[in-house]
């Protein structure tokens, strides 16, 4: 079965990362026209390669960050003047840092707050920001990239695991008040290969390679194929979360 993407727009919060610039390319090589989100002058290198890597021209780049609300404003109305509606949101820009889920000392009150505001308010506000414009789709799609940690308690910190265990709440509970017009679905995948791996232990990321079934890590791309299948093929389904882990919560 061919896929395609004509004609549709998608934005995707922070986008130039290694999750978000796979979507872009995949949905881009669909025929999609790509929205890259970027905090600022910190990631923008990354934000414009990740575009020079998109199939066609017709993208943009709009610096916005998701717990600004001037920034979701300015980003409305870039996007409503370019393309004049939203076909499909991927909530993808997200923050963490590792503590040792023992020591509640260090995770403290800031960490937590950045956890939040980023992760589940700031994909909430640009929901709320960008509804009208999904609603002129006529099929208006959100894909939260969640993890399997807002379901196994097992991740980066504690604070993380329930910021993504609130994404999927939040899922549900849009999925509910959007319809019909806007479906919401969530991705939730396992540990994704990439820039964070680099960070740990890499014994520890070897051990949890040999305890998922499929014996890897995710890839960027496994989340990618998921975010255009819900684009796609999964066109009667919202409000669900959508594993992409390899089996690793049976084990």
């Amino acid at each position: 079965m061919n896929v395609s993407l004509d004609g549709k727009v998608v934005v995707i919060t922070g986008g130039g990362g290694g999750i978000g610039s796979e979507i872009g390319r995949l949905l881009s090589s669909v025929g999609a026209k790509i929205v890259v989100t970027h905090l600022g002058d910190s990631d923008k290198g990354h934000a414009e390669a990740a575009i020079a890597s998109f199939t066609g021209d017709d993208h943009l780049m709009v610096q916005a960050s998701v717990d600004n609300l001037n920034d979701q404003k300015r980003l409305a109305k870039a996007i409503g003047e370019e393309y004049g509606k939203v076909d499909v949101l991927v909530n993808n820009a997200g923050v963490t840092r590792f503590v040792e889920p023992d020591n509640l000392e260090a995770l403290d009150d800031d960490l937590i707050d950045m956890i939040f505001r980023v992760n589940w308010r700031g994909s909430f506000a640009t929901v709320r920001g960008l509804e009208k414009l999904l609603k002129k789709s006529g099929e208006g799609l959100v894909v939260n990239i969640s993890s399997i940690a807002g379901t196994t308690a097992i991740g980066s910190n504690v604070a993380y695991c329930a910021s993504k265990s609130a994404v999927n709440t939040m899922t549900m509970g849009l999925a509910r008040s959007l319809s019909p017009e806007i479906r919401v679905l969530s991705i939730a995948p396992g540990l994704v290969e990439g820039e964070y791996t680099k960070k740990l232990d890499a014994s520890w990321t070897k051990e949890q390679e040999e305890l998922t079934p499929l014996k890897r890590l995710t890839q960027a791309e496994d989340v990618a194929r998921a975010v255009l299948a819900c684009a796609t093929l999964l066109t009667y389904s919202t409000g669900c979360v959508i594993p992409v882990d390899g089996g690793r919560p049976l084990t």
